[in-house]
């Protein structure tokens, strides 16, 4: 709550009425109040927007600090926890975020970029628990037996171990209760199948 508590003591602090803190971030008004009433996070996106608005670094913005010009240091980036990813929007655009996690910073070297997905059910066990949060490196491509968060067919994305072939990509649980499926090139083109992020880490809370 620190966050959405903050959003709001800021505004009220500047005078701003909410429809022109919405049209300053370039979002409605019931998005703003969206994010006041808890309702809905900021993305990472606008976390950053509203930092900057307000002249306070993202970590008094999160609650990490009571220094509104204080920040965590150089060595470490703060990622969005994703609880979906909806086909066709950039992933610094989307709203639903649960939370954030750290990541050394070096781990942006050379352009690379990262989020977290919060993985529901239990397709991916023994290695991938429901509630697990996993950190993946965007990426349009992989190789074979890497871990992927893949768009298919313009659902949301789903978490599965690609496998490739020279006729085509297996999306393969873990879990073998769950059966693999199998698309061939034309259908990777066609529906089409996009990896999206390569999994780099587990988060497991206790």
């Amino acid at each position: 709550m620190k966050l959405i508590m903050r959003i709001k003591q800021l505004r009220e602090q500047h005078n701003l009425q909410q429809k022109c803190l919405s049209a300053e971030l370039g979002v409605s008004q019931s998005v703003v109040s969206a994010w006041e009433k808890g309702t809905k996070l900021p993305s990472f996106k606008n976390t950053v927007k509203i930092a900057e608005y307000f002249e306070v670094s993202t970590d008094f913005l999160l609650g990490k600090t009571n220094d509104p010009k204080s920040g965590s240091g150089n060595n470490i980036i703060r990622i969005p926890v994703l609880g979906s990813i909806p086909a066709g929007v950039p992933i610094e655009a989307i709203e639903d975020v649960l939370d954030y996690e750290e990541v050394p910073a070096n781990w942006g070297r050379g352009g690379r970029e990262y989020f977290a997905l919060k993985i529901k059910g239990d397709s991916m066990e023994p290695k991938y628990q429901d509630k697990d949060v996993v950190i993946f490196q965007k990426a349009q491509t992989c190789d074979s037996g890497q871990d992927c968060a893949v768009i298919v067919n313009g659902d949301e994305a789903t978490f599965k171990k690609v496998l490739r072939n020279t006729k085509g990509i297996t999306l393969q649980p873990i879990n073998t209760n769950y059966e693999p499926i199998f698309y061939t090139n034309d259908e990777v083109e066609e529906l089409p199948v996009q990896v999206i992020g390569i999994a780099e880490e587990i988060r497991r809370k206790a």
